[in-house]
């Protein structure tokens, strides 16, 4: 590896975001309706766990919920400036509506 890409810069993660959001909006359009799709909940595994490879996890894979992390999303456009942001927290159901669009989209 070189030493760019041992860096992870905010503005690539905002434009490759930004790219990717869009290919999403021209696939399925503004607005995807939950009430259609045949999943909600899925696998889940904790942030701790998911990044020590020292050790295979063991009884620490939980449940996510698609709706609840649109509810999180829904709840994170409405804050206030002076509302405190938990990255762990909020990135969490940002990831989890982000596996929602990459499960969508998989070949069939």
């Amino acid at each position: 590896m070189t030493q760019s890409e041992h860096v992870l810069r905010m503005a690539d993660l905002r434009r490759a975001c930004s790219i990717l959001l869009d290919e999403t909006e021209r696939r399925f359009g503004d607005e995807v309706d939950l009430s259609e799709l045949p999943v909600d909940y899925y696998w889940s595994l904790d942030l701790e766990a998911a990044f020590d490879m020292s050790e295979t996890p063991t009884g620490e894979l939980g449940c996510g919920q698609v709706s609840d992390d649109v509810a999180e999303i829904a709840a994170i456009v409405r804050r206030t400036p002076e509302d405190v942001i938990a990255l762990w927290h909020d990135l969490d159901h940002l990831a989890g509506v982000l596996r929602l669009l990459a499960h969508l989209d998989l070949p069939r």
